[in-house]
């Protein structure tokens, strides 16, 4: 029983770890928060009506400041990073495969996941996504 006891006051307890994480919590919201204000208080503040306008690459702006964006543009960013996390998978992969043990299992595995990544862009090609007129 003694033991028992002893072992229980060397040890904190469960929650002493989730105690030093809140700990860390709290010291680095204090100090993103003393940052902030001391930023807010330091920083130098005279706004004019030339500091005031929205800057556009030395432009000054006219009309309304509404522009219509084509949905192509996002579509070949959406695409981008489809093709890129590819990479990004396929890199570690060649790694990990080239080690003994891994064979044709890991090759399907690999087989199918450019079969879906096929797929996909075999889609946007079929709907005329691909092509900039």
């Amino acid at each position: 029983m003694q033991a028992v006891q002893a072992l229980a006051a060397s040890h904190p307890g469960y929650f002493h770890a989730y105690s030093v994480v809140g700990l860390m919590a709290l010291i680095g919201i204090l100090f993103v928060g003393t940052a902030f204000t001391a930023n807010r208080l330091l920083r130098p503040f005279a706004p004019t009506p030339e500091k005031l306008l929205a800057y556009e690459c030395g432009v000054d702006p006219v009309g309304e400041g509404w522009a219509q964006t084509q949905v192509r543009y996002y579509v070949y960013a959406f695409l981008y990073v489809i093709f890129a996390v590819d990479a990004i998978y396929l890199f570690p992969w060649a790694t990990v495969f080239s080690g003994p043990g891994f064979g044709t299992g890991t090759l399907v595995e690999m087989g199918v996941f450019i079969g879906f990544l096929a797929v996909g862009l075999l889609y946007a090609w079929k709907k005329g996504v691909l092509e900039w007129s």
